[in-house]
């Protein structure tokens, strides 16, 4: 039953007796292309919407304007996105989120750690920062030597916030296998130690997973063809307590980490200062994640993950 005093126009006619109505019609429209209404054209336009539309009885793109405002429906930028192509999406999130239940419930035991790599350079990057109106923007001193990379790959655990890495001028196959004994060093009483990694293949490399438990992957890996099926003689050969969890192909939003290394952009490497003093450089990189070496509820509350 409508709640229209007798006498009053009605807010939305004839179609939408109310202002729910109206939202949900033209939110139902908006989040479409207007392609699949027949119109040749990527975006709406306020007159494409009038006509779309006509239940809302509107004379004017004016009158429209002022109605999606008061609906909280806005014109606004957008931005670049991506959705995981992975047919195992669902199952590969299934699968982690029970690990994630059972860290949750004992994280001595069953500890879990969502592990990435950062590549950052020599050169500042790009940022917003504070300056005078006017023709004057922030600088990034950059230097006139070479620009040096240099790699990290860290894992963040789940349930404490603490942080685990290795910083190196690049992630090898045999540094990588030499990460595994830094988790396993840091929980010598773990029954067995799950960790979340992408689908980069030198994570599957046989001899980065030749000093770990015999590992029985439930989805494909993929790697290069020329790769060797078998460890090679260089590889270290243990059963460290460790299960690898696979994260959906291009899925970067699933991984609580990558937050980590934007933190590690917000408080040094955007406009940074030392583009000369490479090793200062790296230092400040250190003395960022030595101070997560501890559980850190900073941390997880940056990273999405507290209270989880």
């Amino acid at each position: 039953m409508s709640s229209q005093v007798a006498g009053e126009s009605p807010l939305f006619p004839p179609d939408y007796e109310s202002a729910t109505a109206a939202q949900d019609a033209i939110e139902h429209v908006v989040h479409q292309t207007p392609r699949n209404f027949n119109l040749e054209r990527t975006r709406w336009t306020l007159k494409l919407l009038r006509n779309t539309l006509p239940g809302l009885n509107l004379a004017s793109d004016s009158a429209l304007h002022h109605l999606l405002k008061r609906l909280n429906i806005r014109d606004k930028r957008g931005r670049d996105y991506t959705h995981s192509p992975d047919v195992d999406y669902v199952a590969k999130c299934d699968q982690i989120a029970s690990y994630q239940a059972r860290a949750r419930r004992n994280p001595v035991a069953f500890p879990l750690y969502f592990l990435d790599e950062l590549t950052y350079y020599r050169q500042p990057t790009l940022a917003h920062a504070y300056e005078t109106i006017g023709h004057e923007q922030p600088l990034a001193l950059r230097s006139y030597r070479s620009n040096t990379k240099t790699r990290i790959v860290g894992a963040l655990n789940y349930v404490d916030g603490s942080v685990v890495y290795r910083q190196r001028s690049k992630i090898s196959v045999s540094v990588l296998g030499d990460f595994w004994y830094d988790l396993a060093l840091k929980h010598p009483t773990a029954q067995a130690i799950a960790v979340v990694v992408d689908n980069w293949p030198v994570h599957f490399h046989p001899d980065v997973l030749a000093p770990l438990q015999t590992q029985t992957f439930a989805f494909p890996t993929h790697n290069p063809s020329h790769w060797p099926t078998e460890p090679t003689r260089a590889a270290k050969h243990d059963h460290l307590p460790i299960r690898l969890l696979q994260l959906p192909t291009y899925a970067p939003w699933l991984n609580p980490i990558e937050k980590l290394w934007r933190y590690l952009y917000q408080e040094v490497l955007h406009l940074h200062q030392f583009s000369d003093l490479w090793d200062q450089l790296k230092q400040k990189i250190t003395e960022r994640l030595d101070q997560f070496a501890l559980p850190s509820p900073f941390l997880l509350n940056y990273v999405g993950l507290l209270g989880v």
